[in-house]
C-alpha cells in the first residue's frame, strides 16, 4: 500500500502517455492521484494472495531450490502467484484505469490482458530477484541484509519493467479502446503490430521511463520491506 500511495502519480502519467488519446487529452498532469483509492484498497489482499501462493509453491519444490531447476521453480511460483492475485487485482485495475483515462472497459477482457502482461513480467522479475539475492548471499559468505534484498528487487523490477513495456502498452491500448474497434478485440500480437505501425519502436516503449522508475522504486520498497518483515516473523 505504501508503494501505491507514494508512487501512484508515476503510474497515472505512464497510463496517459500510452493512451491513444494522447497524454494531454487523457488528462495530462491533472488529477494524477485519480484512481488511488481502488489501488490502495486492492493492495492488501492482492499482495497477500501473491506471496502466499508464491511462498507455498516454492516450499512444495524445496528440493529443487538448490539445483539448476531453481529458476523454473521461481517462474512457476511467480506465475501461479500472479494468477491468484489477478482475481483480486483486475476489479481494482478496471476502476483505476477508468478513472485515470475515462474509458469503457470489460472486466473479463482486462483479466486476460492483465495475465498476458503480468505473467511474463513475473517470469523475468522473480527468478532474477532470487538469482541476484543468491549471488550476493554467496559473495558475503552466507549473509544478506534486507536492504540488499531491496536493491536486488529494484534491479530485477527495472529490467522486467523495461523488457515487458510493449506488453504494457498493448494492454493499455486494449483497455482504453472503444468497443467494436479492432484494438478492442484484445489480440496482443495484433495490437503490438498496430502500435509499431502507427508509432514505431518509440511507441512500443511509450511510458517506459516512468514505468521503470515506478517499478524499480516499488521493487526496492516492496520486496525490501517484505524480506524484513518475513525474517522478523519467521
Amino acid at each position: 500500500m505504501c508503494v501505491d500511495l507514494t508512487l501512484f502519480p508515476l503510474d497515472t502519467i505512464k497510463t496517459r502517455l500510452q493512451s491513444q488519446q494522447g497524454f494531454y487529452k487523457a488528462g495530462g498532469f491533472r488529477g494524477i492521484y485519480a484512481g488511488v483509492p481502488s489501488a490502495a484498497i486492492g493492495s492488501f489482499p492482492n499482495a497477500a494472495a501473491f506471496f502466499v501462493t508464491y511462498e507455498s509453491t516454492k516450499s512444495l519444490f524445496t528440493g529443487y531450490s538448490a539445483t539448476n531447476l531453481a529458476p523454473i521453480t521461481h517462474m512457476l511460483a511467480a506465475s501461479l502467484g500472479e494468477i491468484v492475485a489477478c482475481l483480486i487485482r483486475v476489479p481494482t485495475e478496471v476502476v483505476k484505469q477508468r478513472t485515470q483515462a475515462s474509458p469503457s472497459l470489460n472486466t473479463y477482457r482486462v483479466l486476460l490482458n492483465t495475465l498476458q502482461e503480468e505473467i511474463p513480467f513475473s517470469l523475468v522479475q522473480f527468478p532474477l530477484w532470487e538469482y541476484l539475492k543468491a549471488v550476493w548471499w554467496r559473495r558475503q559468505g552466507g549473509r544478506l541484509d534486507s536492504w540488499q534484498a531491496a536493491v536486488c528487487g529494484a534491479l530485477a523490477g527495472g529490467v522486467a519493467a523495461f523488457v515487458t513495456t510493449p506488453l504494457d502498452v498493448a494492454k493499455t491500448w486494449i483497455m482504453l479502446a472503444k468497443a467494436g474497434t479492432s484494438t478492442a478485440s484484445g489480440n496482443i500480437p495484433t495490437v503490438l503490430y498496430e502500435v509499431w505501425k502507427s508509432r514505431g519502436i518509440p511507441g512500443l516503449f511509450a511510458g517506459s521511463i516512468p514505468r521503470v522508475t515506478f517499478i524499480s522504486m516499488g521493487g526496492f520498497i516492496f520486496l525490501g520491506a517484505y524480506e524484513k518483515v518475513r525474517r522478523t516473523l519467521l
